[in-house]
């Protein structure tokens, strides 16, 4: 049985692990980390920071806060744990750490714990490859009121992938409307929308003369991205170290 550190413990997602892991019988939630949780409400003690974790562990998984993710990496590696790394609005100063990191741990890092987003980004990247230069790109995304970064992760995977299959790499951009210009052939245009309990959307569409290609996602609860998280825990023990995605699962 696979032993879980839980980063985050507190939060909505860390919450919804938690639920998820006590219905299943390959792995257990034996410790979390979280500055703001109050033990008395889990099932396994929880740490305010990963430094005055005492629980011995097998991997680690994180659905934190950007800034939680110095202290966690420099844990992982000085015992030798692997780490699923799922946290969004990461700098890429922090996104370099990660692949350091790598170098000496196996981490799996996704922006997205979803299978349906796996797929997804797969589709776009085919599509890409054969609209690439004749189609507009536009990528939307949608979530609920209380997610801070934007846009979102999921929403730069997808726009990462799409450009990995275009001939000249295109510009991301956010924010059109504070400028009076036609809209430009290389760029691929990403909008954000906030409101209510949205778990997750996201559309990408493929805009030609005439016609209109729409690729999209529906996350309909938390519930898949615990079950992404948790499969990718177990995939990542006894690893080699490196940089493992959805891919690599899938």
């Amino acid at each position: 049985m696979t032993r879980i550190l839980l980063s985050g413990a507190g939060g909505k997602m860390g919450r919804v692990i938690t639920a998820s892991a006590a219905q299943r019988e390959d792995c257990i939630i034996v410790a979390g980390l979280d500055p703001m949780a109050e033990n008395s409400s889990f099932s396994f003690p929880v740490f305010p920071a990963p430094a005055q974790c005492t629980v011995a562990a097998d991997v680690i998984v994180d659905f934190s806060h950007p800034s939680c993710l110095e202290p966690l990496l420099q844990y992982a590696i000085g015992h030798s744990l692997p780490a699923v790394i799922a946290t969004t609005g990461l700098s890429q100063e922090q996104v370099e750490a990660i692949h350091q990191a790598s170098r000496k741990i196996p981490i799996f890092f996704s922006a997205n714990m979803s299978l349906g987003v796996s797929l997804l980004a797969e589709l776009a990247k085919k599509a890409a490859a054969v609209l690439g230069g004749q189609f507009d790109i536009e990528i939307i995304e949608k979530h609920h009121n209380q997610k801070l970064d934007a846009p979102s992760g999921t929403a730069l995977l997808l726009a990462d992938a799409i450009s990995s299959q275009l001939k000249n790499p295109p510009r991301y951009e956010y924010d059109r409307h504070s400028k009076r210009a036609k809209r430009g052939k290389n760029e691929i245009g990403i909008h954000s929308v906030r409101g209510g309990t949205i778990v997750g959307e996201h559309q990408v569409l493929f805009a030609g003369r005439d016609e209109v290609i729409t690729l999209s996602h529906t996350a309909m609860s938390k519930e898949v991205f615990a079950t992404g998280g948790i499969n990718a825990a177990l995939f990542l023990a006894n690893r080699q170290p490196g940089l493992y995605n959805m891919g690599n699962l899938i």
